[in-house]
């Protein structure tokens, strides 16, 4: 009998679990060996931290467990990823060295404050699940202000959140009678709300924000902050509060092996190959061109569908069949108003002459079908 194949899974967020799951669900623990590594033990559906930020949810009741992969015989190693040796097939991590026969790259991207000067000192990181009680307890204390909302580089993870925390922030200060007292300011360095969704989502997007007197300022382009102030290249504006959405990089270990240049993330095409045999890249790590000016957005459910795709094939190649599945570029998002409504955002990148999208009308609904959806993706993958 031959050696059972090894599926090794960079990641444990959307697209790593999507793998391992589509893959499992196929082929049994005789059939194909599959571990996930991850530096965290937990998963979380990236839209709860908005949940955290009004305080409607704990951190502790937003996540599942990774251990709990085992009891679907997918094995989980919490480590860091030291590097990654293409040619022997091995991974390296802190405590250990584990060779490969598939290896599939979910390891999102990293949040880079560093790289706008002042910005860790001078101001919060909107992304960073570390000071989310942090910023909630700052709302809930700023009485009167500028509380200014920045995007500090592109391309950045889950386009809408943002502008969807602007209007959380906007209803909780609603809530607590002091609005009126507190300017909200939202800059971002692109010409519209969200380039990825195109000219007439962006649109309605900023209608939405601009009917809670929400000012968006584009094409402001960070490049520095001082206490209480935000220097852009094109002048600048103060604030009392700053939430950032701080400059995304591929982790140091993907430019180290090899597979992007410095700061880029990983090439990739619809089959979310890499020019390494049976290694694959998905998700937030990747970079997929759509048009000469677009790419396929940072999120969850684009790295899920490029997950469910690469588990595909490999179960193909397992099986010796020839079958190649190619990403849909289908996917869509929620966008929560603060009004207890949300609408959905659905995109299909792929589509012909040129990708579309639309925007749902803001309803209850929809706001129970995003809960619902961060239910589903947690009872089904753990």
């Amino acid at each position: 009998m031959t050696d059972i194949q090894h599926v090794v899974i960079l990641g444990g967020g959307f697209g790593g679990l999507a793998t391992a799951n589509e893959i499992r669900n196929s082929l049994s623990s005789s059939q194909v060996k599959i571990t996930i590594i991850d530096k965290k033990d937990w998963f979380m559906v990236g839209f709860a931290k908005l949940w955290i930020i009004n305080g409607t949810r704990t951190f502790e009741n937003s996540i599942g467990n990774l251990n709990q992969l085992e009891k679907k015989e997918i094995n989980f190693i919490q480590d860091e990823i030291l590097s990654i040796d293409l040619q022997n097939k091995n991974v390296k991590t802190k405590q250990e060295s584990i060779h490969y026969d598939f290896l599939v790259i979910s390891l999102g991207a990293v949040l880079a404050p560093q790289k706008i000067p002042g910005l860790l000192e001078n101001g919060f990181n909107l992304y960073d699940h570390n000071q989310l009680s942090e910023i909630h307890n700052k709302l809930q204390n700023i009485d009167s202000g500028k509380i200014a909302i920045s995007i500090m580089g592109m391309p950045y993870k889950c386009p809408p959140a943002p502008f969807e925390a602007s209007l959380l922030i906007d209803s909780m200060l609603r809530k607590r009678g002091v609005r009126d007292s507190v300017q909200i300011d939202f800059y971002s360095p692109a010409p519209i709300t969200l380039p990825a969704a195109g000219p007439e989502v962006s649109k309605e997007i900023l209608e939405l924000v601009n009917s809670e007197k929400i000012t968006f300022h584009n094409s402001s382009k960070i490049k520095l902050v001082e206490s209480n102030k935000l220097i852009f290249e094109n002048g600048e504006a103060e604030f009392d509060l700053l939430l950032a959405i701080p400059p995304h990089i591929a982790p140091k270990v993907i430019y180290d092996s090899g597979l992007a240049k410095e700061s880029g993330f990983i090439p990739i095409d619809r089959d979310c190959k890499t020019p390494f045999e049976n290694v694959f890249a998905i998700g937030d790590v990747t970079s997929m061109i759509v048009t000469e000016n677009m790419a396929v957005p940072k999120a969850g459910v684009f790295a899920e569908g490029e997950g469910i795709t690469v588990a595909k094939n490999i179960i193909s190649k397992l099986q010796s069949k020839d079958a190649s599945e190619l990403f849909d570029g289908k996917g869509g998002c929620y966008i929560e108003s603060g009004r207890e409504t949300a609408s959905v955002i659905e995109v299909d990148m792929f589509s012909q002459p040129k990708p579309s999208t639309s925007i749902s009308a803001q309803t209850s609904e929809n706001l129970s079908s995003k809960r619902e959806f961060e239910k589903e993706r947690l009872s089904k993958w753990l």
